[in-house]
């Protein structure tokens, strides 16, 4: 049930899951009746078999599709072969685990956060709160930090344009300040049409938001 083993039998024409287990059964039947036959065939043969069949397997329009989309991707796939033809393939796999997750990580904690205050021609404040990158929980505390600058009073617009994703500790963190923010007469405005089609189920149940001034006095 190996990766290799599929993709061979695909090249040699095979159209479904009866190749694998008649695969499996022709080993079997080799290393039980045929064993001193298998012997025979030289060592360097089989490798030389093993090393073709994994040069074919190689998909190098794929890498470089996967380069232009996303070179991080790319490099992790690279440093992956290279640590299984130089090592083995179990450090391979788990080198390339651990780079993927620390691609990820870094990923979902960086957030970008601005406060922009333009000039306004009622008598409030207004702000305006950018964010960019992914607001997830490894990043509260600089949101909750970039919220305690915002004036008492004031209006404040979070602008998700440029936001990839927001989890629901991050929506949570934003409705309870907001509950706090209009107790000093404050008012908290969030546009959700401007959220992705994925991040709108992400949506709180705390209030129903107005299609003109976003979220409503809780």
């Amino acid at each position: 049930g190996v990766i290799v083993r599929s993709a061979a039998n695909v090249q040699a024409g095979a159209k479904s899951r009866l190749s694998a287990i008649l695969h499996g059964i022709w080993l079997l039947v080799f290393v039980l009746a045929l064993a001193p036959l298998l012997r025979i065939i030289p060592t360097a043969s089989l490798a030389g078999i093993l090393v073709y069949t994994g040069f074919k397997l190689i998909d190098f329009k794929g890498f470089v599709k996967l380069w232009k989309e996303s070179r991080s991707e790319a490099a992790i796939f690279f440093v992956t072969v290279v640590v299984i033809v130089v090592e083995d393939l179990l450090v391979g796999v788990v080198t390339g685990i651990v780079l993927s997750a620390i691609k990820l990580l870094v990923r979902f904690s960086h957030l970008k956060l601005s406060l922009s205050t333009p000039a306004h021609k009622s008598g409030r404040e207004r702000t305006t709160l950018s964010m960019s990158g992914a607001a997830t929980f490894l990043r509260l505390p600089v949101l909750a930090a970039k919220l305690e600058e915002v004036s008492p009073g004031a209006e404040l617009h979070v602008d998700f344009a440029q936001l990839d994703y927001i989890d629901h500790a991050c929506l949570e963190l934003l409705m309870n300040w907001a509950k706090q923010h209009e107790a000093t007469g404050g008012k908290l405005v969030i546009d959700w049409e401007s959220l992705h089609a994925r991040l709108r189920d992400e949506k709180p149940a705390s209030g129903k938001a107005d299609d003109q001034h976003g979220l409503p006095a809780a």
